[in-house]
């Protein structure tokens, strides 16, 4: 199930329409309310969400997914009339993991929701990550620091799962996005650098491991002091 919030009417048929004609269920809410009601009922696989709406603007209901557990792996994509950089990098910032500004193509629109599907379904090895302080089991999709519970959006994981897969190794931003967003993705230079930063804060004392090199991309790596 695929649930769009959007006040423009037109637009929310449209896509509703277009996304159960090329095989994906979907429902459209006019309102927040509409859509917080609900998600108490059913948990989607992916939510579209505009900024501009009513009762809430979509950045408070996207932080509002983030800060709960139960929704916080639920991919999210922003469909928004605002498209500069720096509401782009608002959006990622708070936790958005894919952006399209309107006006969009269909085309397009189905090939992004697909990608997010396909990546937040995707199977594992069953590997399970030791890190210093860190544990990651990608099946389970559990990431812990000294025992505790880290709660990450969904690509924040699939970066940390490839980082880890590539312990040591130097990954280019071109790298992340090819592999973690799944398509030639066209987003703003700064796209990887935000995920990485929410990732850092949210690993707390184990942020430390993912390293920045300077003029190419990041690695993961157990620091001195932790050996």
């Amino acid at each position: 199930m695929i649930y769009f919030v959007e006040d423009d009417n037109s637009i929310r048929e449209l896509v509703i329409y277009t996304l159960n004609n090329s095989g994906m269920e979907a429902e459209g809410f006019e309102k927040p309310s509409g859509f917080w009601r609900a998600m108490e009922s059913k948990k989607p696989s992916l939510i579209l969400l505009d900024i501009m709406l009513p009762e809430e603007d979509g950045l408070t209901v996207l932080r509002k997914l983030r800060a709960n557990p139960a929704h916080a792996q639920i991919p999210v994509m922003m469909l928004t009339a605002k498209g500069s950089e720096f509401d782009k990098v608002v959006g990622l910032d708070a936790g958005a993991d894919d952006y399209l500004p309107k006006p969009f193509g269909m085309m397009e629109l189905i090939a992004r929701v697909k990608a997010l599907l396909r990546r937040s379904g995707a199977g594992s090895s069953g590997k399970e990550y030791h890190l210093g302080r860190l544990m990651v089991n990608p099946e389970k999709h559990l990431v812990h620091v000294d025992g505790k519970d880290v709660v990450l959006t969904f690509k924040e994981f699939e970066m940390l799962c490839l980082l880890l897969k590539n312990q040591g190794m130097v990954l280019t931003r071109d790298q992340f996005l090819n592999q973690v967003w799944g398509y030639n993705f066209d987003g703003e230079n700064r796209t990887v650098d935000v995920h990485i930063r929410t990732l850092r804060q949210k690993l707390g004392e184990a942020g430390c491991y993912i390293r920045t090199i300077r003029g190419i991309g990041y690695k993961i790596e157990e620091t001195e002091d932790e050996v």
